[in-house]
Parts: structure tokens; C-alpha cells; sequence
């Protein structure tokens, strides 16, 4: 058990029917991150009887379950308490075994986590909005490309589209609004901003965050296991690049895309 006194509690409760939500602090940051993806770790590498799957968000972890299932694993005392009275709601048996398991993460395990160099081709037909986000910020696209590519990025989690990386850790000097109005197709590989958040479309979407470049590769894989390139903890650095070298490494992997 890793905690300390400034540690956050999560609340813990039934999430619908079939899920309960295990919800840190409704805040984007690094140590909450940590403590949904130990969670996550946790009961993937450990399912409870009845558990369907768990998923994931920026504080959060739902997890969903077969009540029928759990409640009779829990009839059969796989739960290991005999106490329980058998008319007690199903979610009360899942809620006390995840706040168990939040209570003892242990978070001094946490792996290195994996960087992942993503090339960019900033600006030109790549990146349509990077001159509105420098006037913006009022700064030169220059300096916008060379303060986005200098950031470090957290993979928060992957959602919205397959392959759709949620990043943290932008510089708020370079954040930019969506665009009044969204574009009916946004084509894979597009690197946007919205707000103080930037990320990699992995499929053609619709989509009104501002463009500012492009990446060659392929985002989402299907043929892959697993078919996500990032993942949910993967440290991302942008790198710049020509039209020339997008083309070359386009053609290397690209093909890959959906």
C-alpha cells in the first residue's frame, strides 16, 4: 500500500444497473492518472467474478459487471465473506471490493512509461489552422510548431474514436478555441487543438478542433493486437517534419490506416 495523508479518496457507487464508478477528483492530473491506470492494471490482470470490463477516463474508472452472474459467485462465497446477507444489492458486494482494491494500489510498481515519437509536417495543406492559432496566441507559427513539438505528453486515455490519444500537458501559451464551425471530415492523422488539449485524429471524422498539422502514421491498426498504437500511460513527442519526409514515411506506413 502506497499512500499518503495528501492521497485522494475516490467515491465509489452504482453507475446504472450493471457498472459502479470509482471517481478520484474531477481534475486532470498526473497523480490521479496513476491511480486509474493501477486500478485498470489491477482488475484486468485480475477480474472478479461477473466482471465485463473496466473503462477507463481522465479520473475515473466504471466497471461493468453481470449481476447475475457476481450474485451468484457471491451466493458460492467467492467473495470470501460469509457475512454478506444474500438479499444485500449486488453493487453493494462490487463497491466494497473496489474500494478494497482502491485502498491498496500499489503505485511505487508503475512501470517506465513507453515513449512514442510521433513526426508531424506543421502548417501548409497539413495544418490549415496554424496561422489562426499563432494570431491566437499571438505568436509567430513558428513558435507556436516549436512550442508544441517541445512538449511532453501524457496518454490519459484512448476514447472518443479507436485510436484517439487524450493528451495532457499541452502549454496553455499555444491554447486555441474549436472552431466556430466543425469540418464534415477531419482526415486521419490530423494533429488538432481545442481548448487547452491537443491530439491525433486516428480515423476521418468530423471534428471542429483547429488543425495545425499532420502525422504520416497510422494511428489505429485493426490488424494489430493490440490495434491501438498508443496507450493509456505512453509518453508522446511530437517531432517536426518536411512534406518531403511525410510522404516518404506515408508510404512506409501509412498504407496501415483505415
Amino acid at each position: 500500500m502506497n499512500r499518503t495523508a495528501a492521497s485522494p479518496e475516490p467515491k465509489i457507487s452504482p453507475y446504472g444497473e450493471c457498472a459502479v464508478r470509482v471517481a478520484w477528483e474531477a481534475e486532470i492530473r498526473p497523480d490521479i492518472h496513476r491511480r486509474v491506470k493501477a486500478l485498470s492494471e489491477a482488475l484486468e490482470g485480475r477480474p472478479f467474478p461477473g466482471m465485463v470490463e473496466c473503462v477507463p477516463s481522465y479520473a475515473a474508472v466504471t466497471v461493468f459487471y453481470d449481476p447475475f452472474e457476481t450474485g451468484n459467485a457471491r451466493r458460492r462465497g467467492e467473495f470470501g465473506d460469509e457475512r454478506r446477507n444474500g438479499e444485500e444489492p449486488v453493487y453493494r458486494t462490487v463497491c466494497d471490493l473496489l474500494g478494497r482494491m482502491a485502498g491498496s494500489l500499489n503505485l511505487s510498481a508503475e512501470a517506465e512509461p513507453r515513449v512514442v515519437d510521433i513526426p508531424v509536417c506543421y502548417g501548409g495543406e497539413h495544418g490549415p489552422d496554424l496561422e489562426e492559432v499563432a494570431g491566437h496566441a499571438g505568436l509567430t507559427p513558428e513558435k507556436v510548431v516549436e512550442i508544441h513539438a517541445g512538449g511532453d505528453y501524457l496518454v490519459y486515455m484512448i476514447g472518443f474514436a479507436p485510436g484517439f490519444p487524450y493528451l495532457g500537458g499541452m502549454p496553455e501559451s499555444i491554447a486555441a478555441p474549436r472552431r466556430q464551425t466543425p469540418r464534415s471530415a477531419i482526415p486521419a492523422g490530423a494533429v488538432g487543438i481545442a481548448g487547452k488539449q491537443t491530439g491525433v485524429y486516428p480515423l476521418s471524422t468530423p471534428g471542429g478542433w483547429q488543425l495545425i498539422g499532420r502525422t504520416p502514421l497510422a494511428l489505429f491498426r485493426p490488424a494489430e493486437d493490440p490495434p491501438s498504437l498508443l496507450r493509456a500511460g505512453d509518453r508522446v513527442r511530437f517531432r517536426p517534419i518536411g512534406p518531403e519526409e511525410f510522404l516518404r514515411l506515408e508510404a512506409a506506413h501509412g498504407e496501415g490506416r483505415p
